[in-house]
Order: structure tokens, then C-alpha cells, then sequence
């Protein structure tokens, strides 16, 4: 499947959250599936991605680290069903966008929560969310300035 298809699918499942456990499920699925995408790019993407695309890897990885939810059951996983990249300026905006749902989410349960655990766990997590939709949006600034400078090459031959 697609980048741009998981990352609605997993917009809508995160919509659709309604308990801490499922919404922490859901921004372990997203950051889950922002590495496997980081993974795409880095290995597939432009070359001016790369850099930013590991650290991606990194970041999510840590985002996935932080939240104690139970694994998803096989077959479950959205980020295991990522076949290809598809348009990567669109996954890239879709992506930051299902990451700035995450960290809103989670800000909601660490305002609500009960236990210091969960607090903590949201607040880490959605320093990681943050951090990165910051290496999504710094991919799509680099994007667009290689986007630029194809034009201009194209239109000063």
C-alpha cells in the first residue's frame, strides 16, 4: 500500500481513538509508520533527503520507544504494509499533518492524566512527534529549494 493511503488510514483510526490506550496505540502507529517511510527515503528517496530521512529513522524510533502500549497483533501493523512511497511531496505533507494530530492528541492525555507515568510518556512523546514533523518539513523545504533550482536551470537553457 501506499504512503499516502496508511497515513489517512492512520489519521482516521487516530480520529476514531477514544481511550488513552487506543489513542497511544495510535501515535505508536504513526511513528511507526513515519520510520518506515524515513526508511523509503532515505534508501529510495532524492539524495538531498537522505540526511534528513535518517534522522526521521532516529526520531520515530524514539517515539515508538517512549509510549508502553502493547504491540500491534500481526497484521496490524500499518507500517509493515508500506509497499511503496508513491509521491513523496505528498506523503511528506501528509505525514507532518497526521504527526501534528499525534502531538495534539497526546497533549490532550497528559493534561488528563491520573499517573505520572503517562504524563511523562505523552510528554516524550510528543517531543518526538514535534521533532519529527521538524525533519518532515525541513525534507519538504529542501524539496522545494531543489524544485527552484531546476526551474531556473530550465529556464535559463
Amino acid at each position: 500500500m501506499d504512503a499516502v493511503r496508511l497515513i489517512g488510514a492512520s489519521r482516521r483510526a487516530l480520529m476514531g481513538s477514544e481511550d488513552t490506550r487506543g489513542i497511544m496505540a495510535e501515535a505508536w502507529q504513526a511513528q511507526a509508520l513515519a520510520q518506515a517511510i524515513g526508511n523509503r527515503l532515505a534508501m529510495f528517496g532524492p539524495p538531498e533527503l537522505r540526511g534528513e530521512a535518517m534522522g526521521l529513522i532516529e526520531l520515530a524510533g524514539r517515539g515508538c520507544g517512549v509510549l508502553d502500549v502493547p504491540l500491534p497483533r500481526a497484521g496490524t501493523l500499518r507500517a509493515a504494509q508500506l509497499t511503496e512511497l508513491g509521491d513523496a511531496r505528498r506523503a511528506l505533507v501528509d505525514l507532518g499533518g497526521l504527526l501534528g494530530e499525534v502531538g495534539i492528541a497526546l497533549v490532550g492525555i497528559a493534561s488528563a492524566a491520573d499517573d505520572e507515568a503517562t504524563y511523562w510518556q505523552c510528554m516524550e512523546a510528543i517531543d518526538a512527534a514535534d521533532e519529527s514533523r521538524d525533519r518532515v518539513l525541513e525534507m519538504l523545504r529542501r524539496l522545494a529549494v531543489r524544485d527552484e533550482a531546476e526551474q531556473e536551470r530550465g529556464s535559463a537553457a
